[in-house]
């Protein structure tokens, strides 16, 4: 009995010696193994993250996140909010799961536009991608004279109109999306049944207009169909010996405004351009759109696709430190 207690009590004395012993590799292993994984996660976040990009025209966003996969070498790729194919500005594009699953909270933000509207046509689509036919604004209509006073007076009264047209779409309205958009019906998107010849009409529904600020107006003009058939040729005559300058009487034919819009998200700046013209008695669609800012983020902030071709990974914002800025 003493030599087996002996003998167990060898035994005892060497095994905590050997557990050290093995903890210690274990503890070591496992730091390997965690500075291993940490090393490689943040080798992943590196190349996870947002873009802020200036969206040139002729591109859907879709087109610039297949560009950014390309680019990036990354598959998980998404943007924060569409802009149609004739627009340019301000898109965000999340590259990485780790930025993809944040989206959400992106998408929402406030928008902010500049935008030239067309008042006087209308368009099948409400920008210069459909068939444009004539409108004419019957609230607006004038006859101008060839005195540069009357002119300049009547040109004032119709921005007094213009503007007071305006305020009705400024605060939380009822708006009805464009024929052509991406808003799916019965499990069909809008614009697919447009082109397919059998239009959809989509509800209505609230957004809130912040401000809507008009910053230019220009007359677009044609002599009048009620002067005789030779004065309307001298008329055109006269236009193309003085430089394009058109004098004597003449009839509008729409206009041209330049314009700034703020908005919530879902709003469309093609639908403030339909209906501001049908409030003046016509039509009227969007000729060019550009989006400056989302949220805090500005166009300013952004990059050209060209400009990232070379260095989209030292562009590519940490989605902490984009988060932050919400």
């Amino acid at each position: 009995m003493r030599n087996a207690s002996a003998a167990n009590l060898g035994h005892s004395d060497k095994n905590p010696i050997q557990m050290l012993v093995a903890m210690v590799k274990m503890t070591l292993n496992y730091t390997y193994i965690m500075l291993k994984s940490q090393a490689i996660d943040q080798e992943v976040a590196a190349k996870q993250g947002f873009l802020l990009i200036d969206k040139p025209a002729g591109m859907t966003s879709h087109d610039v996140v297949d560009r950014v996969r390309k680019l990036t070498g990354e598959r998980r790729v998404g943007h924060a909010g569409t802009l149609d194919p004739f627009a340019t500005g301000l898109l965000i594009v999340g590259v990485g799961r780790l930025a993809t699953r944040e989206m959400e909270k992106l998408v929402g933000l406030d928008k902010e536009y500049e935008a030239t509207f067309v008042l006087g046509k209308s368009s099948t689509t409400d920008d210069t991608e459909g068939e444009i036919t004539d409108a004419p604004l019957h609230n607006l209509s004038m006859i101008t004279t060839p005195s540069p006073s009357l002119k300049r007076r009547g040109t004032e009264e119709k921005e007094d109109v213009l503007r007071k047209a305006i305020q009705q779409f400024i605060g939380k309205i009822d708006q009805i999306p464009p024929t052509y958009s991406a808003i799916k019906i019965g499990g069909k998107k809008m614009y697919e049944a447009a082109r397919e010849g059998k239009p959809m009409e989509a509800k209505a529904r609230q957004v809130n207009v912040y401000s809507f600020e008009l910053h230019n107006l220009s007359m677009i003009t044609t002599p009048s169909p009620s002067l005789p058939a030779v004065a309307r040729l001298w008329l055109v005559s006269r236009s193309f010996s003085e430089g394009g300058k058109r004098r004597g009487i003449e009839e509008m034919e729409g206009c041209r405004i330049t314009v700034t819009i703020r908005c919530s998200s879902g709003t469309y700046i093609r639908s403030l351009a339909r209906d501001l013209g049908r409030a003046l008695g016509g039509g009227g669609y969007v000729e060019q759109l550009r989006r400056t800012e989302i949220g805090p983020f500005s166009l300013s902030q952004a990059q050209t696709l060209e400009a990232l071709q070379n260095t989209v990974q030292t562009a590519l914002i940490p989605v902490a430190t984009l988060l932050s800025s919400l």
